[in-house]
């Protein structure tokens, strides 16, 4: 859907134009891993994996579930936020925060096995994107930034010294940078690394869709630090650009990976090159005169110190990107699908050849948006068109099931059993926040009615086309600032009897999530209040393609 690699020894950015919010990455050996926010969303934390840094695909996720009772419930904008990976003797280290919960860890051995069960190594809620840092010493120490929505203050930076193993802090937290008394203001994302014997901190400041790239240094953990801003966006199109990894290759090269927030499709994950000067770090290209630099779009690839013989070998080095489309013809569900809430057992199973979605009991005055079995994926691309079949011979009185679209603003084509007769129908509805609690305007309208026998014609299926364009771009206002040339899009979600005549079920503007981007796919549900047996629904496949 989008191909970063462009294979003429060029890449272009994004690298990855789907909503891996918040990254951090590692480099192994000639291994990079990269972790992203997940919120509540679970399975949480996405593994990514590339052996070129332009090249990804999901390999894991770090939690099955995520941490506490809570989230079986879709509670949107909290969860894990931006969480930090690192390699320490042996051992893969996550640590992630949950804002109001407290801040985790998490290990393992073989980053594609199973992680630890997390542990809360500071409970309590405040303290958000924790990163942890062995010192040349042996001892460790963890810095983190705060969320102002729950400790009442922002754009401080803390440190505190960890247990070597990770799974503790030990003595007094100290505040090492405090942004409102400079220019950077909401700095946050801190990033902890050591070179020839200075402590940097890579953390951004100025907002998420406004801001920079900030890097603090100093000759002691616990400072003074003194700061400089080292990218800006310029005159690129990249706004923000938002909180990264600073990796390296084998061949001693520096990049760096960031987000780019760009609304309605979320935040999407850059590459730049990045060079020292003065002891500084300088990310992406700087102009003649500049002393930070500027996001670059296309860019040679990093020499991971291959031949071309060595790089046409494309089961070592495929060009590649996640998957999206799924046939579900394998023996697990694809690591491209997450609930929305956490799962139980026996919400779906793969059965020949077919997704088999159970009919999850939920209240009537639930809102579709808050379901917590919709089975969704990221955005894949820009824009583009997936089209799914699904089958509902198995539905029970009461049970509905369709494809819905969610974000803010949230759409659904459906088909409802009822007083057996099959209700083709069609849902709308918009989030609004309140103290990061959900409240929801939901529209529901009858498009066809089918009896058993009508319906039976057409194999009790209904083919369903979901398709995104974008329309305009446009100058949104953060913090008072201009976001040139946003993306604005329009989604529209068709359904067809016969899989060739469609038509148009309803349409959106697009809207982003709670602090996440648009996400689509499958759901079954069963009403509640009706004294009858739940039923199932059938996916045979999902498929997605480019759209003229």
């Amino acid at each position: 859907m989008w191909q970063a690699d462009l294979e003429n020894g060029n890449y272009r950015n994004p690298i990855l134009y789907a909503d891996y919010s918040d990254p951090d990455a590692i480099r192994v050996g000639e291994d990079y891993f990269m972790i992203a926010s997940s919120f509540s969303n679970a399975p949480a934390m996405p593994l990514l994996h590339s052996k070129d840094l332009v090249n990804w695909k999901v390999v894991n996720y770090v939690l099955d579930k995520v941490p506490e009772f809570r989230y079986r419930n879709p509670i949107h904008g909290c969860g894990v936020w931006a969480p930090s990976i690192r390699y320490h003797e042996g051992t893969y280290y996550v640590c992630f925060p949950m804002p109001d919960e407290g801040i985790y860890m998490t290990t393992t051995k073989d980053p594609l096995g199973k992680w630890s069960k997390p542990v809360n190594i500071r409970p309590g809620a405040g303290w958000i994107d924790p990163c942890p840092f062995w010192d040349d010493d042996g001892r460790a120490y963890l810095v983190a930034g705060v969320a102002k929505s729950r400790i009442g203050y922002k754009s401080v930076l803390h440190m505190v010294e960890m247990q070597p193993d990770g799974m503790g802090l030990i003595g007094e937290e100290v505040k090492i940078f405090d942004g409102n008394l400079n220019d950077q203001v909401t700095i946050e994302g801190p990033k902890l690394y050591k070179k020839n014997g200075w402590y940097y901190i890579f953390a951004p400041a100025g907002g998420v869709k406004t801001g920079w790239q900030t890097v603090l240094r100093s000759k002691n953990i616990f400072g003074p630090y003194e700061y400089k801003v080292v990218m800006r966006q310029g005159d690129s199109p990249v706004n923000g650009p938002h909180q990264g990894a600073w990796v390296d290759t084998v061949t001693g090269e520096d990049w760096f990976l960031h987000f780019q927030d760009v609304y309605a499709a979320g935040r999407i994950v850059h590459l730049q090159p990045m060079h020292w000067e003065n002891e500084w770090p300088v990310i992406g290209v700087n102009k003649p005169g500049n002393d930070y630099g500027e996001p670059v779009m296309e860019y040679r690839k990093p020499d991971i110190g291959k031949t071309q013989e060595e790089l046409a070998d494309k089961s070592e080095y495929p060009v590649c990107e996640p998957d999206c489309s799924d046939e579900f013809d394998g023996e697990k569900l694809g690591l491209q699908w997450q609930w929305n809430a956490n799962s139980e057992e026996g919400w779906y199973s793969l059965e020949n050849g077919r997704l088999k979605l159970a009919a999850v009991a939920a209240s009537p005055l639930r809102p579709v948006g808050d379901l917590r079995n919709l089975l969704l994926q990221k955005w894949p691309a820009p824009e583009f068109c997936a089209e799914t079949k699904m089958e509902f011979s198995g539905l029970g009185e009461g049970d509905t099931a369709g494809y819905v679209s969610l974000g803010m603003k949230y759409i659904a084509a459906a088909v409802e059993k009822c007083g057996g007769q099959y209700i083709i129908k069609k849902i709308k509805g918009e989030q609004s926040f309140d103290c990061d609690t959900a409240y929801t305007d939901e529209q529901m309208e009858q498009l066809q009615i089918l009896s058993e026998e009508e319906f039976e014609k057409f194999g009790k299926s209904v083919y369903f086309r979901y398709t995104v364009r974008v329309t305009d771009h446009i100058t949104h206002y953060e913090l008072g600032l201009p976001v040139k040339d946003a993306p604005q899009e329009e989604i529209v979600l068709e359904y067809s009897l016969d899989g060739e005549n469609y038509i148009d079920a309803v349409r959106t503007e697009a809207k982003a999530g709670r602090w996440v981007g648009v996400k689509s796919g499958v759901f079954c549900k069963h009403d509640s209040s009706k004294d009858a047996p739940a039923g199932y629904a059938e996916v045979e496949y999902v498929r997605y393609n480019s759209v003229g």
